[in-house]
């Protein structure tokens, strides 16, 4: 298609014991990274991303191989990069279409999509989709924490970190085979919603532990100012409610403490983000000097040779 010059596909497999590879190879491909052990979703992804990057791709496609998505919807995928009018786009399949998902597996990823949506600030109703595109840029910023799930993950960091995220509404394959990636609609609902909850504590917990903290330390107060009132204007009773201002005492502690864990967890996001640049920039500098050797077919780095070659 028009923008594109080279394309090659690569297949991340990842323990796989059946003929994933054999298959692959009769295709025509050759390229393939492979796991001695099934590492996790997540982790196969970042294997693939960054063997991408390092070869120096502009533009990276990102698949399942279980055929649910039309790969000819890939055209679709990949243009509003090609249109400079996203960094990271989503194919949306339209789950209220596909006619094999159950009601509840429906209802699950739909209300998913909305809370991930929420939190990441932008509109994403397909964001557990197995078929996404990535600019250059984007990938060299994106992180991958979790052996699950990236996508969730890859939504709620790109409003964090200014990379615009749009969706393309793609198609979807007949139904072949069972999901591999989880046992039941439950283990993916329960551990999908651990890694939102994850990054969004990652990315706002001054909010959350402060909004914690002032709740609880609003209610120590209440309790302290009610055994204050007691203690000076009934002062008969005042030894029947030495309860209430021990509570009182341990809800102000913990709400303080709470706080303080707030500004903690802040200072360590921000510490967390200037490594997360100082990974991009590595990742930058490592695929400038590819290119440079690409250029000046120089093969395993020498520095004599590369910078001989340079001259």
């Amino acid at each position: 298609m028009p923008g594109i010059d080279v394309v090659e596909v690569w297949v991340i497999d990842e323990g796989c014991n059946d003929r994933t590879v054999e298959i692959a190879n009769e295709h025509g491909v050759e390229q393939i990274v492979r796991f001695n052990r099934n590492r996790g979703l997540g982790y196969a992804f970042s294997a693939g991303i960054d063997q991408c990057l390092f070869l120096g791709a502009d533009l990276i496609i990102n698949t399942d191989d279980d055929n649910q998505c039309n790969g000819n919807d890939i055209t679709l995928v990949v243009q509003p990069i090609l249109d400079s009018t996203g960094d990271i786009v989503v194919g949306d399949r339209q789950n209220e279409k596909i006619g094999h998902f159950s009601f509840l597996k429906r209802m699950a990823q739909t209300l998913g999509s909305r809370v991930v949506s929420g939190l990441a600030g932008i509109q994403v109703p397909g964001v557990a989709s197995g078929f996404q595109a990535y600019s250059r840029q984007a990938a060299m910023r994106l992180v991958v924490s979790t052996g699950f799930d990236h996508t969730v993950g890859h939504v709620t960091q790109a409003r964090r970190r200014l990379i615009l995220a749009v969706r393309v509404p793609i198609r979807t394959n007949s139904k072949l085979r069972e999901s591999r990636l989880f046992s039941s609609i439950w283990t993916f609902v329960f551990r999908s919603l651990g890694i939102i909850i994850r990054f969004y504590a990652s990315y706002e917990a001054l909010t959350i532990f402060t909004i914690a903290g002032l709740v609880t330390g609003a209610l120590g107060a209440v309790l302290g100012i009610r055994f204050i009132w007691i203690f000076f204007f009934d002062p008969s009773t005042r030894h029947l409610h030495v309860q209430v201002l021990i509570l009182s005492a341990v809800l102000l502690l913990a709400g303080f403490q709470m706080v303080v864990t707030g500004i903690v967890a802040d200072l360590l996001n921000f510490t967390r983000s200037i490594i997360e640049d100082v990974a991009y920039r590595l990742r930058r500098v490592e695929s400038d000097i590819q290119r440079v050797q690409s250029k000046f077919n120089v093969g395993n780095y020498k520095p004599n040779e590369f910078l001989e070659k340079c001259v």
